[in-house]
C-alpha cells in the first residue's frame, strides 16, 4: 500500500530530514511511504534546504501574513488535503492549531517530553531542571489542546549525571528513532 505523508516544520528541520532518510519511498513491510508535501511557516527555515536534498521544495505559508490563526490553519488544511497526504506529521512545527486543523486533519505531533508533563515550547529546558529521575519524549495525536492529544508512543531514559548538552542530545537521538517508528506502527495497525 503506498502511504502519502506531509511534514510540517518551522526551523531546522532535522526531524524532517530524518523521516525523509528512513521513509520517504521506502518499503517497510508491504507499506510504500512516500512524502508528497514539506510545509514551512518560515521562509529562511534551515529545513527547507534539507528537504531540496531528496528533491523536495517546501510550500511556504508564512502565519504572519494572516490576521488569524484559523485563517491560517484554513490554509494548511487546504494544502494538506491538495496533496492527498494519508497523515500529516509535525516535526517541530511551532504553532498552536485550531479546530479548524484539528477537526479536519489526521495528525501526530513529536513532543520532546514524558507527556503530559512538560507541554509547550521550553519542554527540554523544563524536563531538565525539573526533580525527575528519567526523562524522554513522546508522539501524540494532535488536538485542540497544546500537546494534549492520545499518547502513540513514549521513550525514555535515566537522566543520571548529564549535563543540559548531553541531555538535549539525548532527546534528540530518541526523537529520530520514535517518530518513523510511530508513523510504521500507525500504518500497520490499519493494514492488519
Amino acid at each position: 500500500m503506498l502511504i502519502k505523508l506531509a511534514i510540517l516544520f518551522s526551523g531546522n528541520g532535522s526531524n524532517l530530514e530524518n523521516i525523509l532518510e528512513k521513509l520517504h519511498q521506502k518499503t517497510i513491510r508491504g507499506n510504500t511511504y512516500e512524502v508528497v508535501l514539506c510545509l514551512c511557516n518560515k521562509k529562511n527555515a534551515f529545513g527547507i534546504q534539507r528537504a531540496k536534498k531528496y528533491g523536495l521544495e517546501s510550500v511556504i505559508v508564512e502565519h504572519e501574513n494572516f490576521s488569524s490563526r484559523e485563517e491560517f490553519d484554513q490554509v494548511l488544511v487546504e494544502k494538506i488535503q491538495q496533496s492527498g497526504a494519508d497523515l500529516t506529521i509535525l516535526a517541530g512545527f511551532m504553532r498552536i492549531l485550531s479546530p479548524v486543523f484539528t477537526k479536519n486533519i489526521k495528525a501526530i505531533n513529536l513532543h520532546p517530553s514524558l507527556l503530559p508533563l512538560f507541554k509547550g515550547a521550553h519542554a527540554i529546558e523544563e524536563s531538565f531542571k525539573s526533580d525527575m529521575k528519567v526523562a524522554g519524549v513522546s508522539v501524540h495525536w494532535v488536538n485542540e489542546e497544546l500537546d494534549g492529544g492520545k499518547i502513540i508512543a513514549q521513550k525514555a531514559f535515566e537522566k543520571e549525571e548529564m549535563n543540559f548538552d548531553e541531555f538535549e542530545e539525548k532527546i534528540h537521538n530518541l526523537e529520530y528513532e520514535i517518530l518513523p517508528n510511530s508513523v510504521v506502527k500507525i500504518f500497520e495497525k490499519q493494514c492488519n
